[in-house]
């Protein structure tokens, strides 16, 4: 449906372009909105690299287990139908941690392997747990929204870093929302 959707766009942006005389600023245009993509593409590259680096260095000398045994608490009050030694639950914290630290590229692996934990075997709908995790995931508590300041100083912004304590209180507000959404829904 996307497709007939983009393709719609597309084909209407050339026809008014191509009325109102003005198909050579349209096709310049899209040729310089390629041209930056590329380059913001490549300078993402980067800064996601180095996160999943960061990410893979704290995994490994166990900084990632520890915190992910600090958020056990959280994990309890979000998932209390989900037991202790529950796979999933490493992945939930690390998916929640990345994601707390502005990673949103290097929270989705986690993410999917918590998802594939949560589900069980021979089921076709989300259980309980796993609309939880994807309202949380999606909610996206951020203490710094290192993808947006990228962005911001990708193209040139004199303060990249203002949006932090706006992205903070956007994201407290929306996680909250979530979780209060979730919880008046376990009651039913």
């Amino acid at each position: 449906m996307l497709n007939y959707l983009w393709a719609g766009m597309i084909l209407i942006g050339i026809l008014w372009g191509a009325f109102h005389g003005t198909l050579d600023q349209a096709t310049t245009g899209a040729l310089n909105g390629a041209a930056e993509a590329v380059s913001l593409g490549i300078t993402m590259l980067g800064i996601m690299t180095f996160w999943n680096g960061i990410l893979q260095i704290g995994q490994t000398s166990g900084l990632v287990d520890w915190l992910a045994g600090k958020m056990e608490p959280v994990l309890d009050f979000l998932f209390p139908h989900l037991e202790k030694g529950h796979p999933a639950r490493k992945h939930i914290a690390v998916n929640m941690i990345a994601n707390m630290l502005g990673l949103g590229s290097a929270a989705t692996p986690a993410g999917l392997r918590a998802m594939k934990a949560l589900k069980k075997p021979g089921e076709d709908k989300a259980s309980r747990e796993m609309c939880t995790f994807l309202i949380i995931n999606i909610s996206s508590l951020q203490l710094i929204p290192v993808t947006i300041v990228a962005y911001r100083s990708q193209f040139g912004s004199s303060d990249p870093a203002a949006v932090t304590g706006p992205a903070l209180a956007a994201t407290i507000i929306s996680t909250a929302a979530g979780v209060i959404f979730c919880k008046l829904m376990d009651r039913k």
